[in-house]
């Protein structure tokens, strides 16, 4: 039998314990405090950020452009080496 998987619609964020909906304003802001919290506790180079060689040209950009520009890590990398 084949398992029927569905795409979510909505983001979700993990409170007590247990994931419930959030608008995407929530869900962004909350994954933005998690990088600063990072970077400010631990610097900029205990962050990482892996990318897909199955996205654009474009996204793979933007991703390391991301993690260089706005977090100061240089830690990026794909699996376009493999």
């Amino acid at each position: 039998m084949k398992e029927r998987y569905s795409r979510l619609t909505q983001p979700l964020v993990r409170q007590d314990g247990a994931l419930r909906r959030a608008t995407w304003d929530e869900a962004l802001s909350r994954a933005a405090e998690g990088f600063s919290d990072v970077t400010r506790r631990k610097g900029p180079q205990a962050f990482g950020l892996f990318s897909c060689s199955k996205a654009t040209n474009e996204v793979n950009f933007l991703a390391q452009k991301f993690a260089r520009s706005v977090i100061g890590s240089n830690n990026v990398d794909s699996c376009n080496r493999t």
